[in-house]
């Protein structure tokens, strides 16, 4: 593992950069710029930047207006609100006008902490994931937030971006490239499939290695981009694994779960074990205890491999 670091921190970063490469670059915040680092580009482009205050569904309109007039927006805040507070306008004025919104969005899951229920977005992936036409991204650490950014300001077309508020450990180059739909196999093993997604996947990471010293191998997988997920590598790791785990720090309802069991059921037939919050809100705790107390932690991910793998013996018998 790599630098802990925060992935708000590389989007103000990325944002920076945008600013001073493209005029077309426009930045919306909704009274949060400090916290979602947006903040940055405004020290950079300050007549770019649109504070609209408490107003996310004001946001969301003047995104989708200067997105009409042939401009890239990026409108950020808390993900709680930036996707359930405005969802409608969302639903209408980005994703069904197929508008060039980036909404890139912080303090996703549990490990927001101490701000408690109110905003700990777990819900976020599962309702962005259903609006046709919107990208759904998921980064594992600060390196690849700041390439999915690149990524997304060159992509014509609605995208929604999850981060997290902690400093957490990065496992990709500094220098990744970013491919909107495409994952990445960070380890291959033979016994099971490990899909993160987000900060889940270092989680992943330190779970194959607890598996390895049992004699279980592991193929670990960042699944960054949940819609369009990509597919492909599912079932080239699964073909030779036989059954899965899903780990993310979201609902295991709608979210990756819900994708990767979606195709499984249609095209491959593996055991899968979700790890996720599981139909509950979260509370208000220091991060590590809110991580075991919700089951996703490294060693819950042992765990839930070691079930499906279970289960697909079971099959061949």
């Amino acid at each position: 593992m790599g630098k802990r670091l925060a992935q708000r921190t590389y989007y103000g970063k990325a944002l920076t950069e945008l600013a001073k490469e493209r005029a077309d670059i426009v930045v919306l915040d909704a009274d949060l710029a400090g916290s979602t680092k947006t903040s940055e580009f405004k020290k950079v482009a300050p007549e770019r930047f649109i504070e609209v205050g408490i107003a996310e569904q004001n946001m969301i309109g003047i995104a989708s207006g200067l997105a009409a007039s042939g401009k890239t927006v990026f409108a950020s805040t808390f993900a709680v609100f930036a996707t359930g507070r405005c969802w409608e306008q969302i639903r209408l004025s980005v994703a069904y006008s197929k508008m060039n919104v980036k909404i890139v969005a912080t303090h996703c899951g549990i490990s927001v902490g101490a701000d408690g229920a109110s905003h700990q977005a777990l819900e976020d992936m599962a309702i962005m994931r259903a609006l046709p036409n919107m990208v759904v991204i998921s980064p594992a650490d600060a390196y690849e937030a700041y390439a999915a950014v690149m990524a997304i300001a060159d992509y014509k077309g609605p995208c929604y971006m999850r981060m997290g508020r902690s400093d957490f450990p990065t496992i990709m180059p500094e220098d990744v490239k970013f491919t909107i739909g495409k994952a990445t196999v960070l380890r291959e093993g033979e016994d099971v499939t490990l899909i993160g997604t987000g900060q889940m996947v270092s989680s992943c990471m330190d779970a194959a290695d607890i598996l390895s010293e049992e004699g279980i191998t592991a193929d670990v997988i960042n699944m960054s981009t949940i819609k369009p997920l990509d597919t492909d590598a599912i079932a080239r790791s699964v073909g030779r694994t036989g059954c899965v785990v899903t780990a993310e720090e979201h609902s295991i309802i709608g979210g990756l779960g819900s994708a990767v069991a979606e195709y499984l059921s249609e095209d491959l037939n593996a055991p899968l074990t979700r790890i996720g919050t599981r139909d509950k809100f979260g509370e208000s705790g220091e991060v590590d205890i809110l991580l075991k107390e919700y089951g996703l932690t490294a060693e819950d991910i042992v765990a839930a491999a070691k079930k499906s793998i279970s289960k697909k013996r079971e099959g061949e018998q």
